[in-house]
């Protein structure tokens, strides 16, 4: 028949194929997920966001709940009430809708909350508890549960509303974007493979002091960036900072810690809870914590290890000069000068010539030119030239 040939032409255009791909949404998204916290997909209309739920629940093994939460009314969330024999004995209790019975039936699975932008306040509100507490009715969801979302910009949304601060509050907000190339080699039938964040058993108390640490300094330093709530209504549908996502922010840095991720993927995660700005200044003080200690430098220049990003590596050259500048001496003087002989190994010459200059100036008159000093004269002669 037509349709036996039609429903052949169908099996073989869906027949694909996975890989490993290093995808940063994909990792950034499966780590929050495996976190145990609330994930909000933003992105256009039809660029492959609930086909990465899809995908992700796959590579998870979690059976995959879709809940619309637009063409839901707000008892869908907070129970449906049910009177029982004696309601002055035993109350009303709210019964939960079949598709969270289900869920705890199963022990596990991924609940996905769809078109969440375009849910009505009333629908929003219902949603809180949900969210935060996995209450829905007098169910709990159990600890198996993952939550993730997904929501179009109002202008792009069907009769879209901007998200409730306080549910916006509840998530981790990844900008969802499509690359050319993962879509031109899916269409082509093969699409990349997400896979759970390998977390190092040897480093988890590690990672948890790590984030509070990075946090608490960060906040002791800047009070104001405890709570502010955005003043624009569009704002507040984002992401933004309060005790509770700095408490997110904490257990993001610990989970990326120990899964060693990459920094474009803490990035992500980070300013996905406490918003763009706040983000970035916690970013910079884990880049700070994260450099080497000049004085062991200087005890063992002969190993030491510089970062590999420029402007952090001109932060332990400077570091290293001013130490030296502190507590000076022939010594040191000259294991400086073989700290920044290292540094012209792995990084751009122009990075050696002030701390070169700086440390030049602390020669005295009866220490001798330092080894290696003609590679550096060479570099910085070059560098300036350059410039």
């Amino acid at each position: 028949m037509t349709l036996d040939i039609a429903a052949e032409l169908l099996g073989l255009l869906a027949d694909t194929t996975t890989e490993e791909r290093p995808n940063a949404q994909l990792e950034a998204l499966t780590l929050a997920v495996a976190a145990d916290l609330p994930v909000l997909l933003w992105g256009e209309p039809g660029i492959g966001k609930t086909a990465a739920l899809h995908q992700l629940a796959e590579s998870l093994d979690l059976p995959l709940t879709t809940v619309i939460a637009s063409v839901h009314e707000p008892t869908d969330f907070s129970g449906l009430p049910v009177i029982g024999a004696d309601p002055a004995v035993h109350g009303v209790p709210m019964a939960p809708p079949d598709w969270a019975v289900r869920l705890a039936e199963a022990g596990r699975g991924l609940l996905f909350l769809d078109e969440l932008s375009t849910a009505p306040p009333a629908v929003q509100a219902a949603l809180l508890r949900l969210v935060l507490e996995r209450r829905v009715g007098a169910l709990t969801l159990p600890p198996g549960v993952r939550i993730v979302a997904a929501a179009n910009p109002r202008g792009s949304a069907a009769d879209g509303w901007e998200l409730s601060a306080p549910l916006a509050n509840r998530f981790v907000h990844l900008r969802w974007t499509y690359e050319h190339d993962v879509v031109v080699r899916g269409l082509g039938g093969t699409w990349p493979r997400t896979t759970l964040p390998r977390l190092d058993p040897g480093r988890l108390t590690e990672a948890v002091a790590h984030g509070r640490r990075a946090v608490c300094e960060l906040l002791t330093a800047r009070p104001k960036l405890v709570h502010q709530l955005p003043k624009s209504e569009t704002q507040r549908g984002g992401a933004w900072p309060s005790p509770r996502t700095w408490d997110m922010a904490v257990r993001m840095i610990a989970f990326a810690t120990a899964a060693g991720t990459s920094r474009e993927v803490l990035s992500m995660l980070v300013r996905g809870v406490v918003g763009d700005g706040p983000g970035l200044e916690l970013l910079a003080l884990l880049d700070r914590m994260e450099l080497p200690d000049p004085e062991e430098l200087l005890a063992d220049p002969g190993a030491a290890a510089l970062p590999e990003r420029g402007d952090l590596r001109q932060v332990v050259l400077e570091g290293v000069v001013e130490a030296v500048r502190r507590n000076a001496d022939r010594a040191r003087w000259e294991a400086a000068w073989m700290i920044l002989v290292r540094a012209l190994d792995g990084g751009a010459p122009d990075l050696v010539v002030v701390p070169a200059g700086n440390l030049a100036e602390l020669r005295r008159d009866d220490w001798p030119l330092p080894a290696g000093l003609e590679r550096l004269a060479g570099a910085m002669h070059v560098a300036r030239r350059a410039a």
